[in-house]
C-alpha cells in the first residue's frame, strides 16, 4: 500500500512538472507593445560650435538692489567657438536642469580679475543673455581648485587678445576692399573716356565736315 501511494505522488509531481514546463514554453506569438516611443532629436544651439573649455563650477550673480552675491546655479562651463564666425561665448548650464545661467560672447573687452580673498574664484562683467534680454551683471565663479580657475582665466584672456586681432584684421580687410573699390571705378571711368575719345564720328557729323571742306 504505501508502495502505491508514493508512485501516485511521484506520478503527480510529474504531471504538475509538465503542466509548468509547458507554460514557460516558447509558443511564438508576438506581443506588439501598447505604446510606441519614438526618438526625439534634442538641439542644444551648440551644435555648430567647437568646445574650448568644459569645467565643473558655480556660479554667482550679484545682486545690486540687495547689494549681495546670489547663486545661480551648479554645472557646467564652456566657452564655444562658432565654427563659421569664429565668434566665442561663454555658456553654463545647471546640472540637473540644464537651464541656462549665462549666456554672453566673449569680447575683446572682457577681462576677468581674482576674487578677493579667494584662489579658486574670479569676477567679471558682461552683458549677458541668460535670461532673454541682455542684462549687464557681474558675475563670480568659483572652481574646485585653483589649477581649473587659472586655467579659466588664461582662457579668456587668449580668447579676447584673439577677438582684438580679429577685429583689427575684419578692419584692414574692409580699407583695402574699399580701396580695391575706388581703384576698379577709377579705371573703368577711364577706359570710358578713352573710349569716348577713339569712338568714330557720326555720318551727320562726316557729312558737315565734308560740306565744310573747301572745294578743290
Amino acid at each position: 500500500m504505501a508502495s502505491n501511494e508514493a508512485e501516485r505522488k511521484e506520478a503527480a509531481e510529474e504531471e504538475a512538472t509538465e503542466v509548468v514546463a509547458g507554460d514557460d514554453e516558447d509558443t511564438g506569438a508576438q506581443v506588439a507593445p501598447i505604446v510606441r516611443l519614438e526618438e526625439v532629436a534634442v538641439t542644444t544651439g551648440e551644435e555648430e560650435e567647437d568646445v574650448l573649455l568644459d569645467l565643473k563650477a558655480k556660479l554667482y550673480r550679484f545682486d545690486k538692489d540687495g547689494n549681495q552675491w546670489k547663486e545661480r546655479g551648479v554645472g557646467t562651463v564652456k566657452l564655444l567657438k562658432h565654427k563659421e564666425t569664429e565668434k566665442v561665448r561663454l555658456v553654463m548650464r545647471q546640472s540637473k536642469t540644464l537651464k541656462i545661467c549665462a549666456n554672453h560672447l566673449v569680447l575683446p573687452t572682457t577681462s576677468v580679475q581674482e576674487h578677493a580673498g579667494n584662489d579658486k574664484s574670479c569676477v567679471w562683467h558682461a552683458t549677458d543673455f541668460s535670461d532673454g534680454e541682455l542684462k549687464d551683471e557681474l558675475f563670480c565663479i568659483r572652481f574646485p581648485s585653483i589649477e581649473n580657475c587659472k586655467f579659466f582665466k588664461e582662457m579668456i584672456k587668449e580668447v579676447a587678445e584673439s577677438q582684438v586681432k580679429k577685429a583689427e584684421e575684419s578692419k584692414e580687410a574692409t580699407s583695402a576692399a574699399g580701396l580695391i573699390e575706388k581703384l576698379s571705378v577709377s579705371e573703368t571711368e577711364d577706359k570710358e573716356e578713352k573710349t569716348e575719345e577713339k569712338a568714330p564720328a557720326s555720318t551727320a557729323e562726316q557729312k558737315e565736315e565734308e560740306k565744310a571742306k573747301p572745294d578743290s
